[in-house]
C-alpha cells in the first residue's frame, strides 16, 4: 500500500507551502508546536508563490524570544528594489512566553534542537510547525530501517497465512 502524500505536520484546511522531509529522518521528534512568523509584505507574496527553502533552517531561543535562522525566502518577482527584503534574514517566531521559556529550558538541559517541520497558511496567516527534536546517529537510522523491514516482512507473512487459510476453507 502506498504511503499517504498528506503532510502529517499540517492541520486540516491549511495550504502547505513547504515541508522539511529530512527532519523526520535526521531527528527523533519529541514534541511539536505551531508558531507564527513575523514577515514583510513581499515575503508573504513569495511564500504564496512557494519560493521558500526550509530544509537547512533551525530555530533558537535568544533573550526570551524565538528566532528562525537559515530560512531562505526568495525576493518577490514583482517587488520594486526598495521593497525587497534580505532573503536570508533572521525571522522572529511568535509563541506564548511560557512556551518559549519551556522550550529554551529543555533545549539547554537536554541538548535538543528546534527544527521546523512545515510552513503553511492557516486562516490567511503564515504558520510554522516547530519540533523539539533529538538528533539521530547513523546507527539509529540503520536500526529504524531494519525495524521497518522486519515489520513489513511480518505483515507479508501474516497476509500470506490468512490467504492460505481462506483458500483452504
Amino acid at each position: 500500500m502506498a504511503k499517504s502524500q498528506k503532510p502529517r505536520d499540517v492541520p486540516e484546511g491549511a495550504s502547505v507551502v513547504a515541508t522539511n522531509r529530512r527532519a523526520r529522518r535526521n531527528f527523533d521528534v519529541l514534541e511539536t508546536l505551531e508558531v507564527g512568523l513575523v514577515l514583510e509584505g513581499s515575503e508573504v507574496k513569495s511564500l504564496r508563490e512557494g519560493q521558500v527553502q526550509i530544509a537547512e533552517s533551525w530555530a533558537r531561543v535568544d533573550r526570551g524570544e524565538l528566532w528562525l535562522h537559515n530560512l531562505h525566502i526568495s525576493p518577490y518577482s514583482h517587488a520594486a528594489g526598495s521593497f525587497r527584503s534580505d532573503p536570508d534574514r533572521v525571522r522572529k517566531l511568535l509563541a506564548h512566553r511560557r512556551e518559549i521559556s519551556r522550550l529554551g529550558a529543555r533545549v539547554a538541559q537536554e541538548r535538543l534542537a528546534l527544527v521546523p517541520l512545515a510552513l503553511y497558511f492557516s486562516g490567511g496567516r503564515a504558520k510554522l510547525t516547530l519540533a523539539l527534536a533529538r538528533g539521530r546517529t547513523h546507527g539509529d537510522r540503520r536500526r529504524d530501517i531494519a525495524q521497518r523491514d522486519a515489520d513489513a516482512e511480518a505483515a507479508r507473512s501474516m497476509a500470506a497465512a490468512r490467504r492460505r487459510r481462506s483458500r483452504d476453507r
